[in-house]
């Protein structure tokens, strides 16, 4: 099912396109230096468009890596700066989600990009994984919630 899906995203629906721009637009904000941080993030969010139904976006900090103090600081003062395009990223990607829902097969394509919006907003410290990985991360998260529940 979910090779179907992304043939799906790809094919009718031109899914590598969002894909190599995202991937572009990453590159151009590595090469800048001072927006790395968006652009490693943009890259990675590239290799979750080309299979949206195999990977998922998970925050580096759920993966157990912690970065030092002054990456993330740096990666705060880019946030703000990138703001604004990301909203235009994001609103983009809002036109082609309601495009998406016209059509039946576009159904499941557009919950998998409304599922990726945030990572529009705030890429900074996002990695694309399999989604086996993050179904473990999840699993992980709930049997934590369930054990501060119980004591």
């Amino acid at each position: 099912m979910k090779t179907l899906g992304n043939i799906l995203w790809h094919v009718p629906f031109l899914g590598f396109l969002s894909a190599l721009a995202t991937f572009l637009l990453g590159g151009l904000l590595v090469i800048t230096i001072i927006g790395a941080p968006i652009g490693l993030g943009l890259i990675q969010l590239s290799k979750f468009l080309l299979t949206p139904f195999s990977k998922a976006m998970v925050s580096k900090n759920e993966l157990g890596k912690e970065q030092n103090a002054l990456w993330k600081t740096f990666g705060i003062f880019v946030r703000i700066i990138y703001f604004p395009i990301g909203l235009i990223l994001s609103v983009v990607t809002l036109f082609q989600i309601a495009g998406l829902f016209i059509s039946i097969l576009g159904i499941p394509v557009a919950i998998v990009l409304a599922k990726s919006l945030g990572t529009y907003f705030n890429p900074v410290n996002k990695t694309c994984v399999a989604k086996a990985v993050a179904d473990e991360i999840a699993i992980r998260k709930a049997k934590g919630e369930i054990k501060k529940d119980l004591e």
